[in-house]
This record gives structure tokens, C-alpha cells and sequence, in this order.
């Protein structure tokens, strides 16, 4: 796993591929931890009485003796780990066990007193999960120490791999990024699949050529399945290419209440909370992108005041678990597009749904406004929150602006990803080019989020 410095600069390879460069070599945030992956040894990790441990298809299997009285009667652990009092750190690793039990991972003095600076119990199960815990040292020392305790459970079989250790920024947003290879580009996108499946439609190479080759986000809500899983399945792929992914969460109850053709989401307050707490912990100390629920605050204006007040607590969570959970991401709430909702009124909902806790918003998701008339109206929204945010523009469809319409209009096309000025961090393809808006337009038969080549073709020619 690779945590990486901060994001310096975005240039334009092509008029519609992202490139992302940097003015000079990064440097990668200091790993703290040896062999957190366990790719040939178990070294300089060791165990206590109670537990075997080896090297298992690339992770370390832990084999726990049952019937100890307390967790660290079983443990193992990595010493000689530099803790320096005040600073910001992230203990993140991957952990699945052969049965449903309760484990405690912690930092800490190697030696008595035992003091320690993170204490967490876990719950592991037999589903692999990405842990993260963000936490500010309490000690200053060179002897501390990692360890996983798995005592005072029945005999069981634990994995645990990609353990990291590293200094951090804390606050989601605050946190490194650095993109010195580009965007990743999702090869299971509906473009790049739909061109794989029908290499012999004629439209299919330039489909794949002008946009499933191209960086664009990857949307999740209910159809993701397990949502930790698979967030982290996209997130590590992208950190193992050492390219930087891009994630939409779209799946807040009542979603898209004034269009229509995206409802669904959770089905409560209650299940939409641990969804998004999952999602942050799936990417865990990675480095990502997040656009966080497109539409959410734009679509007040078509609630009720009690559905206003829920939608509200639940986009506030979802900020304080990207700052808590996801310290190298850069969260962006989605803000609309420019003909939709006054700056002085986006602002002010910004700022009730936590918009302080991740990096800044985004605008013109899923919509048309050109790149400048985006910029202006971002910058409308910044200037009313003080100017202490960051923000976004999503051009993957605003090579020909807006003509007013925005459900599959005529006339549209791809939009260019060049880094721009007026205060914009980053042009992204957050909508995917080709997916329909709903059963309306262009594609009346064609149901929201549903890839269709025709509407890619269009796109592509700006017809």
C-alpha cells in the first residue's frame, strides 16, 4: 500500500484525458511498520506463548490457542516502532479470522509500563475487512509497538495483512495525496466494459478510445453489494497501480428527489449511517477521491422540512467519517450545478452538513454548465463560506455547455480535463460518459445509470 504526498499540480495530456504531474519528485509519507505485507517472511513480527504464526499466501496466518483469561495472553507484534508526542498517525491493515471473534490492536510502549496511545477492540469475522484508526500520539519513543492481542477466545485462525503505520495529516481532506502517474482508470467501467463485450460493434474502438480509456469516477450505492469490500477491492487496485482513484457515494434515502429517475438509496437514516461508515472504512489510509451523494442539497427544495433535518444529520455523519476513517482522502460535497441553486443558499447548506470536515464540494455533476460558468458559480459558493474551501468541476459532458435541459439532451459533448484557475483543484469525469440520465431525452428507453452506446456516440461527436 502506498500513502502519498500532497497533490501539486494537474496539466492536460489530451482535450479529454486526465494527467496529473507534479513540479518535482514527491516524497512518500515515512512507513513506520516492516513487512506490514508478508510477501516472503514473517520478520521482525513475533508472537507470544498461545499463537503460532507463518507466512500464508502473502499474509500472516496467526494460528490461536482457546481458553486464554485475557487478550494479550495471545498475541503478536512489531517493536521498535518511532512515536513522536502530538503527532497525527494512522494504523490501517486488512484482518479476517476462521470464526466471528473479538480482537484488540494497539500502540504502545513495548515494555512495562505498557502505556498505551491506541487501544481498539475489533470485531473480526470470516469476511476480510479493512481496519483504520486514525490517532495523535501521547508518547514520544523509539520502543513502541504494534500489536494484534487474540487471546480469550476459542481456538481460531486469524489473517492480517497490509499493516501500515504512518504519520498523517488529521481531518479528512488535510491529508497527502500525490498523483505522480495520473488518475486510475477503472477497466470495469460501462464504457470499457460494454466496448470489451462487443468488440465487434463498429462503434465499439472508438468508444473504448475516446472514453473507456479515459480516468472517470466509480459510482456506488445498494448494487456495490458489501460496500466496505468493495470499495476497498477498487481503491486497493488503483493503490497497487499507484494511481489515484475516483468514488462517488450515492446512496442517501430519497435520492434524486426533484428528477426522479435515480430514486432509491437506503432504506433508513439508521442503514444509510453504517453504509457511508463502511464506505470511509473501506478506503481507509489510501489516497482517494470522494464525491459525496450528487444531488443531496440541491434536492431541499423538493422535501419536506423533517426529510431536510435527516438528510442533514446523515451528510454531517458522512463528513465525520471520511475526517475520522479516510485521512488521506479528499472529500468533496456535491453543491449542485449553476442553474440550480442560489451560491448564498448552497453555501449555507454546505455549511450545516459539515462541509469543514472534508476538503471542499463539487459542482456540475451529472449536468452540462461549461467549465467557466462552473468556476464562476463555485466560486460564488467559496466566497460565501469565507473562501475555505476547495472544489471540483465535473466536465465530462460540458464540451458544448448547457442548453437549458438536463436529462440525456441532444447536442453534448465530452468535456476537456485541464487544471484551471479561479480557485478549481481539479476538472474530473465524475459522471460516466455514455450512462444514461433517465428514461427521457435522447434515451427514452434507456433507465438511469444504464450505459448506452448512443448516447457514447454523441457524446463523442457532440451531436
Amino acid at each position: 500500500m502506498r500513502v502519498l504526498t500532497r497533490l501539486a499540480a494537474i496539466t492536460a495530456a489530451t482535450a479529454t484525458a486526465l494527467s496529473v504531474a507534479v513540479a518535482a519528485p514527491a516524497t512518500a509519507a515515512t512507513e513506520l511498520v516492516v513487512n506490514g505485507t508478508f510477501s516472503t517472511s514473517t520478520a521482525p513480527w513475533w508472537n507470544s506463548s498461545n499463537t503460532s504464526m507463518a507466512v500464508d499466501t502473502g499474509r500472516l496466518r496467526v494460528n490461536v490457542t482457546g481458553g486464554t483469561a485475557n487478550p494479550w495472553d495471545a498475541m503478536v507484534a512489531q517493536n521498535n516502532i518511532n512515536l513522536t508526542s502530538g503527532k497525527a498517525y494512522t494504523l490501517s491493515f486488512d484482518a479476517v479470522a476462521s470464526a466471528s471473534v473479538s480482537a484488540v490492536t494497539t500502540v504502545q510502549l513495548a515494555d512495562s509500563p505498557y502505556t498505551n496511545t491506541l487501544t481498539k477492540t475489533i470485531a473480526l469475522t470470516t469476511t476480510s475487512k479493512r481496519f483504520s484508526f486514525p490517532f495523535t500520539s501521547s508518547l514520544s519513543t523509539a520502543a513502541g509497538q504494534v500489536s494484534f492481542q487474540l487471546g480469550k477466545n476459542a481456538a481460531h485462525t486469524v489473517h492480517l495483512d497490509n499493516v501500515s503505520l504512518t504519520e498523517t495529516t488529521s481531518g479528512s481532506g488535510s491529508g497527502p495525496i500525490n498523483m505522480t502517474s495520473g488518475f486510475y482508470v477503472d477497466p470495469n467501467s460501462n464504457p470499457a466494459v460494454w466496448a470489451r463485450n462487443n468488440s465487434g460493434d463498429s462503434r465499439a474502438a472508438r468508444i473504448q478510445s475516446s472514453i473507456g480509456s479515459k480516468p472517470m469516477a466509480r459510482w456506488f450505492g445498494s448494487w456495490s453489494g458489501d460496500i466496505a469490500s468493495a470499495v476497498s477491492g477498487f481503491v486497493g487496485a488503483a493503490d497497487s497501480a499507484d494511481k489515484l482513484p475516483i468514488l462517488v457515494a450515492y446512496n442517501i434515502p430519497g435520492r434524486d428527489a426533484c428528477g426522479g429517475h435515480s430514486g432509491g438509496g437506503a432504506g433508513t437514516e439508521a442503514a444509510y449511517k453504517t453504509w457511508i461508515s463502511a464506505f470511509a472504512s473501506g478506503i481507509g489510509n489510501r489516497p482517494a477521491v470522494v464525491v459525496i451523494e450528487p444531488d443531496s442539497l440541491g434536492d431541499f427544495d423538493c422535501m419536506s422540512e423533517s426529510a431536510r433535518q435527516e438528510r442533514i444529520r446523515m451528510l454531517t455523519y458522512a463528513t465525520e467519517q471520511f475526517r475520522d476513517k479516510a485521512a488521506n482522502t479528499w472529500a468533496y460535497l456535491d453543491a449542485g450545478n449553476a442553474g440550480w441553486t442560489a451560491p448564498a443558499t448552497m453555501a449555507s447548506r454546505l455549511q450545516s452538513v459539515g462541509v469543514a470536515n472534508v476538503r471542499g464540494f463539487s459542482v456540475n455533476v451529472s449536468n452540462y454548465y461549461t467549465t467557466s460558468q462552473s468556476t464562476t458559480y463555485a466560486n460564488a459558493i467559496n466566497s460565501a463560506l469565507g473562501g475555505t474551501a476547495k472544489f471540483v468541476i465535473d466536465t465530462s459532458r460540458n464540451g458544448n455547455g448547457s442548453n437549458g435541459e438536463w436529462c440525456n439532451p441532444a447536442g453534448r459533448k465530452l468535456g476537456a480535463t485541464t487544471q484551471v484557475g479561479g480557485g478549481a483543484e481539479m476538472l474530473l469525469w465524475v459522471k460516466v460518459p455514455g450512462d444514461s440520465d433517465g428514461n427521457c431525452g435522447i434515451a427514452p428507453n434507456v433507465p438511469a445509470g444504464t450505459f448506452s452506446p448512443d448516447i457514447a456516440v454523441r457524446l463523442i461527436d457532440g451531436t
